[in-house]
């Protein structure tokens, strides 16, 4: 297929680009980058209809982009997804949270291994990796158990996981408890040069909370969950990163305390690297108006404060990436009290407009800085960039890419969600930023033409 982008703003963070050029598409691969691209004579055959269309001829495998107005951006890469494949589907399943990935702007997608069982075999990587690539619009990689059935017992089969492909090793949902086995874990990984991806969680601590431990947990009548649960796993797992080597990827931070170390780690060399999600740096626990589960989730809201460190470390580059930790449940299961709910939310189709909206029209992140920390930097943190071309438009690369009209308003409406998962916090929010098309592998994954009112 034949694909012309036409009069976009290109933001490449990679090559540094931020102009107003066209991109054409054939074959899969980005084969022009420059002003007044043409698409090339069709390739007619007797079934397809050729018209012209201004100065192009355009036949039924080829297609004219006005991206007039829009951001044209490398296919935006989420390190920190829930699936719920296999065992889990009636919350959501590969197709559905892939389809939810393109209508978000992502083209590549990775998925954490607390499912049903566990991801912690080369056989289970293979199962979701070709089923996948059966069934999902976009890219969809396999993250790796770091523990059998994430007991915490004994460790997985990391090496067996690495080669059937999986990008990174996670315990995500939990923390490696035993310091020991955290340790051998971390040689492994390092040996692989793979991430070890952690959910940093000092369960002892945890003691049945389930919103931050501050005064707004008085005021709702539930229990709290200290910053310190996250601090000391934190802590001990930038030790073990330091001591071993291993790239360390510190999911979902939110404490204040968890940014300052990841910026002193970095100042003495330690290889770490961090992520927060949109809820984390746009709301608190101050917004939580109720006993409400849509606002639980792990870790939970912060003080103000917490998200002030959170916004800092984004804006300094401490923070490298945005990821969505998409969790996605059951109605069911996010009814009644947040004392017997699910933690999670979803946030592959309203992690772009919270990002825009918060971060790019406050003028916190420019454009390209936020293209970088939600597609660049992620594929360079799981070597994508290197293997895949993720991250980056340059000719000669697979087509990723994704179309985006910055300036465009509308109100985040559940119902409309591809995720079979529709709990949200921000249902009826207006936000700004729309995905206009999202491109994988040179075909036309979602378009907004296609969304029915």
């Amino acid at each position: 297929m034949q694909i012309l982008i036409r009069n976009g703003r290109l933001l490449d963070p990679e090559s540094g680009t931020d102009q107003v050029t066209d991109v054409l598409i054939e074959d899969g691969n980005v084969t022009a980058i420059g002003e007044n691209l043409k698409l090339p004579a069709p390739k007619k055959r007797s079934a397809d209809r050729v018209v012209g269309v201004g100065d192009d001829i355009v036949s039924d495998e080829s297609k004219v982009i006005d991206a007039t107005g829009c951001w044209v951006t490398p296919g935006l890469v989420d390190l920190h997804v829930h699936l719920r494949d296999p065992g889990l589907t009636y919350k959501e399943d590969i197709e559905t949270g892939a389809e939810a990935g393109a209508r978000g702007g992502y083209t590549t997608i990775c998925a954490m291994p607390n499912t049903k069982p566990v991801i912690d075999t080369p056989d289970k990587v293979n199962y979701v990796r070709f089923k996948a690539a059966a069934l999902a619009p976009i890219h969809v990689m396999q993250i790796g158990a770091v523990t059998a059935a994430q007991k915490g017992e004994k460790l997985a089969d990391i090496e067996g996981m690495a080669d059937a492909g999986a990008p990174a090793i996670s315990e995500d949902g939990k923390s490696v408890m035993n310091a020991k086995l955290a340790l051998e874990a971390f040689q492994i990984a390092a040996k692989l040069d793979i991430p070890v991806c952690a959910h940093c969680e000092d369960k002892n601590l945890v003691n049945g909370g389930v919103v931050n431990d501050d005064a707004n947990a008085a005021r709702l009548k539930l229990p709290g969950i200290s910053n310190a649960t996250e601090d000391v796993i934190t802590a001990r797992d930038l030790v073990l990163a330091a001591q071993t080597g291993a790239h360390l990827h510190l999911c979902h931070v939110s404490t204040a305390s968890a940014v300052e170390m990841i910026r002193v780690a970095k100042a003495h060399g330690v290889d770490v690297s961090a992520e927060v999600c949109p809820h984390h740096f746009t709301l608190t626990s101050d917004d939580i108006p109720s006993d409400n589960p849509q606002y639980k989730m792990n870790p939970p809201l912060r003080t103000p404060a917490d998200r002030e460190a959170l916004i800092e470390g984004l804006k300094d580059g401490t923070i490298e990436c945005i990821a969505t930790d998409h969790a996605p449940h059951a109605a069911n299961e996010k009814f009644g009290s947040m004392l017997t709910a699910a933690f999670g939310i979803t946030g592959l189709e309203t992690a772009l407009p919270l990002a825009i909206t918060r971060l790019v029209e406050p003028g916190i992140l420019s454009p390209l800085e936020l293209v970088r920390r939600m597609s660049t930097n992620p594929a360079k943190i799981f070597h994508l960039i290197e293997q895949y071309g993720d991250g980056k438009i340059a000719v000669g690369n697979p087509a990723d890419i994704a179309v985006i009209d910055p300036g465009a308003e509308w109100r985040i409406d559940r119902k409309k969600f591809a995720s079979k998962g529709k709990n949200t916090p921000f249902e009826g929010w207006k936000v700004r930023g729309k995905v206009r098309c999202t491109i994988c592998d040179g075909e036309i994954v979602y378009s907004d033409e296609d969304d029915t009112e």
